[in-house]
Formats: structure tokens, sequence, C-alpha cells
């Protein structure tokens, strides 16, 4: 039995983790990173890819941004298409802010460097992980690596590990309120060796149903399809899903769509997802361990980003002064952003896609919001406020 100590055990490499281990390793606090799979897995499994101002205003603070800079795509706005016609959200000049695509991946690659260059210890491949005492002062992760038991003692821990993981379910239930809001539809999602469509986002609302357009590099684009719930990726062929996005590429000036070799291709759910609060004792959950959003808003990654900066901060506070006031209300203050990016991203998925269950009147009304957007420069702010991300200080008070 191997038995360890570290000030912050953190359960998870993903951004969340890795940018808590970073922030706390800037403040000399200890940390170790324990994550399930392996750090191959880690760095191609593939997510969202757009960054909030804040988020990459974060990034290279703490010194993750290099690569990023070199290689981002920094975009001012995004365009809606819906009724045959084109109609562009300039976000910069709405909110003098940015956003940037740049994969999830890409970013735990970064981090994954950063942190062992820096002689973190992420132990990769853990299995049996468990948590025991989060409601006394020494909560422990238990786990095997290498075939070994270990026992890591932590004065916090911090759930990482996203929504199948291993942090949220180890909260007492009786303590905790689960809101939960499946979609009746699901994205297609597929990643492609072709220059993308245009050199903005392109949401596109049809009476096939929705689609985006996206990219990855410049000469990788990432492209949606809105699909039904139950559907598995084997019921789309790349025939079928070329097909589509021709159909749902519609509006403005007709581009026309680059084709390549389709090099991943699967099925989001679509949902939104609390739990609340977000803590227990000295268990802090952070990121998709905590909520999901409908990728609408492109909201997952720049909230868990937000709720370990807070989570950072507080423990910094309580580890080396003993203040324990924000950790105390760490969820509290988390939720405020965590609910506002909700909303958002409901509405997004409400605004852009087709629902089954509208009527005639649904229909006239989805339509007229949407001209409502394009058309009145305070519903462009709005929509371009929630897209660039809330500013820090919004919810610091």
């Amino acid at each position: 039995m191997l038995r360890k100590r570290t000030q912050v055990g953190i359960v998870g490499a993903g951004p969340a983790g890795l940018m808590l281990s970073q922030l706390l390793y800037r403040a000399g606090i200890d940390n170790v990173i324990v994550e399930a799979r392996s750090r191959a897995y880690c760095e191609a499994r593939i997510r969202a890819g757009l960054l909030e101002q804040g988020s990459i205003d974060l990034i290279n603070e703490v010194g993750g941004g290099e690569r990023m800079m070199r290689e981002g795509m920094i975009h001012d706005g995004i365009e809606l298409r819906f009724d045959g016609h084109s109609h562009r959200i300039d976000i910069k000049g709405l909110t003098g802010r940015n956003v940037m695509i740049y994969g999830q991946h890409e970013v735990v690659k970064d981090f994954i460097a950063l942190r062992l260059s820096q002689g973190a210890d992420i132990m990769f491949e853990a299995e049996g992980v468990r948590l025991e005492g989060i409601d006394t002062a020494k909560p422990v992760i238990h786990f095997e690596h290498g075939g070994s038991p270990v026992e890591l003692e932590c004065a916090i821990i911090a759930g990482c590990d996203g929504f199948h993981g291993i942090s949220r379910p180890s909260l007492p239930s009786e303590k905790v309120t689960l809101y939960d809001h499946p979609y009746p539809m699901g994205w297609v999602g597929a990643l492609v060796e072709a220059p993308p469509v245009h050199h903005e986002l392109i949401y596109s609302a049809t009476s096939h149903g929705f689609a985006l357009f996206t990219m990855r590099s410049p000469t990788v684009s990432r492209l949606y399809l809105q699909c039904r719930p139950d559907e598995v990726i084997e019921d789309w062929s790349d025939e079928r899903i070329w097909s589509e996005l021709d159909q749902r590429l519609a509006g403005g000036t007709r581009y026309e769509l680059p084709k390549g070799a389709m090099l991943q291709k699967g099925i989001t759910e679509m949902r939104s997802f609390v739990c609340e609060p977000m803590q227990h004792g000295n268990l802090f959950l952070a990121g998709d361990s905590a909520h999901i959003v409908p990728p609408t808003g492109a909201k997952g990654m720049n909230l868990a980003l937000a709720d370990v900066r807070r989570l950072a901060l507080a423990a910094e506070d309580y580890l080396k002064h003993g203040r324990r006031e924000g950790l105390d209300t760490y969820s509290q203050r988390c939720l405020k952003r965590v609910w506002r990016a909700q909303h958002f991203s409901w509405w997004m998925t409400c605004l852009m896609h087709t629902f089954d269950s509208h009527n005639a009147f649904d229909k006239r009304a989805q339509q007229s919001e949407r001209d409502y957007v394009v058309s009145s420069e305070a519903a462009a702010r709005t929509l371009a406020e929630n897209y660039a991300g809330m500013p820090w200080s919004w919810d610091e008070s």
C-alpha cells in the first residue's frame, strides 16, 4: 500500500483539473491529479473548441497560451442563417471582446505538457477510484496505480472527472438537488479534412433541421447536424451527412461546401444539467462533474475554467491563511455564472433548432424571435454579450 499526502487531490485530467493544478502550483500549493484514462486518451478526446475572452486571458495568465496564441483562430462574430438569409452578429463590435477557436484536446495537450515539465504528479490510468471521508478534515482518494493500492490523503478534493465520473455520486444524495433537462434532439458531429466553409461560425436553422459549421484549423472543419436523440452513428453514412449538410447550408451567399475525408464522427446528446450545491464537506465539483450545457452556446469548457479559477482562489485563502469563507461560498458564487450559461444555452438551442412538438403558433413565434435578434441592436447585444462570456467581474460580488 502506497500512502501519499497532498494539499489538494484533483480527480480528472481534463481542462478543469489541469487548469486547477496549474493555478495551485503558481500559488505554491501542492496537488496531485488522479486520472482514470491514459495520457494518450486524454489528449485525443475531441470535445468543445470555442474559448471566451476570459478563458483566453486566463490561459495566457498562467503560462499555457503560447501555442494557443500561435494556432488559435480569433473570431469577431458569428453568422445566423434562417429563412433564406444570412445575418452577422458582430460580437467584437457589440461587446469589445473576442472568442477563439482552439480545440479542448489541444488545451489538454498543452497543459499536460506544461504541468509535467514543472514536475507535476499526474497519475494516469488509476483504477477503482473512490473517495472516503469527504466530511472530515482529511478526505482520502483510494485507487490502484500500476497494480498497487494507493491512499492519497488531502485537505481538499476537487472533483473534475466529468458527468460520468465518481465525484458527483460521492456527494450524499439527500444533500443535493439535480436539475436535468434532456432535449428532444442530438447532434451528429463530423471532423472533416477540408477547409472551413466560412471564416466564422455559421448557425443555420432550416426546415431540415439545425446545422453548425465551424472549424478546428484552416484545413480541418467541424460540422454538426441536428438528429433524433435515439439515433446511432451507424445510421449516418458519410453520404447522408454530406447530403444533409448541403441542404442545411442555406441563406444569403451560397458558399460551396468543401468536402474531404471524414476523420471522425459521432453523436452528442443534448441536455442541461446542474447539481446544486456543487460541494459537500471538503469535496468540490468543477466543470462537467457539476453541470452540463447543450453545445449550442459553446459554454462547457469555459464554465469549467471559471469554476476552477474561483476554487483555486478559495483554496489558497484557506490553505495559506485559514480563511474558509471562499470555500464555503464556492458553490453559491459559481452557480450565478452556471445558471446564466444554462439559460443562454437553452435559449440558443430553442432559437435555432427544429422541434417536432412545435405547432403552427410555436413556429411563427420562433420565427419572430429570430427576426428580433437580427433586427434589434439591443437583442443582438444580449446574444453577443452572453456568447462572448460574462467578464470575471460580473459575478465577483
